[in-house]
Order: C-alpha cells, then structure tokens, then sequence
C-alpha cells in the first residue's frame, strides 16, 4: 500500500540517559499526532520501554545503544564517561547508517533527535533539541561544548526546551553569548498539566537517572523517609512490565508510574524531592512546585542546576553523601519553581517538515 503522500512521517529519536529525554518527547509526541504528522520513535533501553507503555499504537524502532558505563564513585564519573568513548562512537557511526537505512525504508520526511548524536540525514529536514548549548564536564567544558556545538550545527535548527531571556531555567547551559547557531527558544516542555486537586501527599520523592546511582539513592531515601512524619508516595523510577504499588505505613511505593498517574501524584503532593535533572526542572515550574533537589554525583550539569536555583533562591539542594531528611526544613526559605507562561506554537515549528 503506498503512502498517504499528505500524512508526512517523522522520526522522534530521544537519548536515553535516564529518563528526562523520553518524558519531554511525550509532548511533543501527541503534538505531531494533534497536527496530523505519524510519529515513529526510536531509542534503546529504559526511554524506549518508557516510551512504549505511553505510546502503545505507535512504531518503535530500537537504535544502538551508547553503551555508557556509569561510575560507582560519582569523582569517577567524567573518566568512566572517557573510557566508554570507544563504544559511544561505534554506536554513532551505527546509529546514522541506520537512521538513513530507516529514512528509505519507512519513508521517512523528518528528524527530531533529542541528543541522538548520529540520528540526522542532510537530506532530511532535522531538528536537534537539546538545552545543552554548553556541555559541562569541569576542566574540559570548553572542548565538550565545542564538540557538541558542530554535531548541533549538521541539523537545519536547534530548539532549546526553555525562554530565551531571563529570568530562564537552563542557565548557562542553554545560552550562549555569541553563537551562528540557527537556535529556536521554544519554553519550557513538560508532560504535566497543572491541576486544583486535594492535597494528599505531604512529600513526593521522585527518582530518576542512570544506575547505579539511582539504585543508591533509593536505598539512602528509603531509610531517611522512616523519619519523615507525614504522607509520602515514592516512585522509584524502574521501569517493568507489570506496576507494583507498596504501602509501609505512612509511605506508598511504586515501581513506576505512567504520565497521567504521575500528573495526579504530582499535584496531590506539597513538596517534591528528586535529582536536579532538567526534565525534572521544568516539569516542576509547569507545576509552581517547592521542591529539595539532589545532583547526580559527578554529574556538573545537573550540579550547576542545583546550585543556580539555589543562588535565585528557588530551591535548596544537598549532595547525596551529605542528604538527611531533616534538610527539607530548608526549603520554607525559599520561593519554589515558577510557570512559564510561553505556549508553544506546534504549527510553526513543525513548518520545517513542509519545506
């Protein structure tokens, strides 16, 4: 059967890294459905599981994975991250083979590659999304952004999930002084809605990101939540086939939650207590959240996050190591995370496929 010629084909390929880059290509997902565009999405491991549960009727195509070893000492993080660069590289060349495999085979009109660093096609209109402009790894910053900044460039735009002036949640990260970059600030993406529900949780602890750290940060948190007084859901952020759901007294566990489930949970809850990942970020400004944040070990991006929204006095924030439950008394003294009031002009962005 030949292709509906007015039915154009995108091809939605986020990094999977966690899973902040899947949760943010949720919205832009049911965009291109709500525009009349068939999304196909490409990834590999937990994003594309993740993905999978949200989008059941939708193609998935599994592309090479970057193989990054994670440190178990977060001081090893950026020299764990080098030694993995050998197979990172390899899974790059492999992964723009087949993405132009793909582009013949499924017909596909255009690109949408969060951090996919090998998913465009010179022929193919593509956009690169990413709030990382500058790519923080401490002493070497400058050569990781400069690398990061001429892969950007292959793409025919960059759209930046944040506002272009201040106040902003990226930061440095998202803005440069100086750039020929072709850039499109497109505001803040969440897969949240903001709702006027009854408070139900007093504490909300999220987790999220790479193992084996997010496996020792549940296990610090399931002890320090013992000590907490009120209500607490916590959501482990491990993705499996069936949802499991615990209940310890004054604590409820699961394993995972879908995105309407976590909308809920989000909004029944006063303060939530996660890593100071962006997807994360801008999820709790859609919701004018307080929340206590805790970086990655060794991860500078989501360190530099943490402290920005500490100096703007939004949230405070402690490393794993130095955490204990008392520190949420902190965050009274600051303001909590604010909405952006930028909506997004799915229209015009999507022009780009129609060129």
């Amino acid at each position: 059967m030949e292709k509906d010629p007015s039915y154009k084909t995108i091809l939605v390929a986020p990094l999977n890294w966690g899973l902040g880059h899947a949760t943010r290509c949720i919205p832009i997902i049911k965009a291109l459905q709500d525009n009349n565009y068939i999304p196909i999405i490409a990834s590999d491991g937990v994003a594309l599981a993740l993905l999978r549960k949200e989008f059941p009727y939708i193609k998935t195509l599994e592309l090479p994975s970057y193989q990054i070893e994670y440190a178990k000492n977060g001081k090893n993080f950026k020299w764990k991250l080098i030694k993995s660069l050998p197979k990172m590289i390899r899974a790059i060349w492999k992964e723009k083979r087949t993405t132009k495999e793909w582009i013949a085979k499924y017909e596909i009109d255009g690109i949408l590659s969060d951090n996919r660093l090998g998913v465009f096609d010179q022929k193919t209109p593509s956009v690169f999304i990413t709030h990382q402009l500058n790519v923080m790894t401490g002493n070497t910053s400058w050569l990781s952004s400069k690398i990061h900044q001429n892969i950007i460039k292959k793409h025919r735009i960059c759209w930046i999930p944040d506002v272009a002036g201040t106040p902003n949640l990226s930061g440095e990260l998202g803005h440069l002084q100086t750039t020929d970059l072709k850039l499109n600030y497109i505001g803040p993406l969440s897969r949240i809605q903001k709702k006027e529900v009854e408070k139900k949780y007093d504490l909300m602890v999220i987790l999220s990101g790479p193992e084996p750290q997010r496996t020792y940060l549940e296990e610090k948190l399931k002890t320090e939540v013992q000590n907490y007084t009120g209500k607490v859901i916590f959501i482990k952020g491990i993705i499996e086939k069936e949802q499991k759901k615990e209940e310890k007294e004054n604590i409820t566990f699961y394993n995972f939650m879908n995105t309407k489930q976590l909308e809920q949970a989000f909004n029944e809850s006063d303060l939530v207590l996660s890593r100071s990942g962006y997807t994360t970020i801008m999820d709790l400004a859609k919701l004018e959240k307080k929340a206590f944040f805790i970086p990655t070990p060794g991860q500078y991006e989501q360190e530099y996050l943490a402290k920005k929204l500490e100096k703007d006095g939004i949230a405070p924030w402690s490393s794993q190591g130095d955490f204990s439950i008392e520190k949420l008394s902190e965050v009274s003294a600051y303001s909590g995370l604010k909405k952006f009031n930028s909506p997004v002009d799915w229209k015009q962005l999507f022009e780009i496929f129609e060129q």
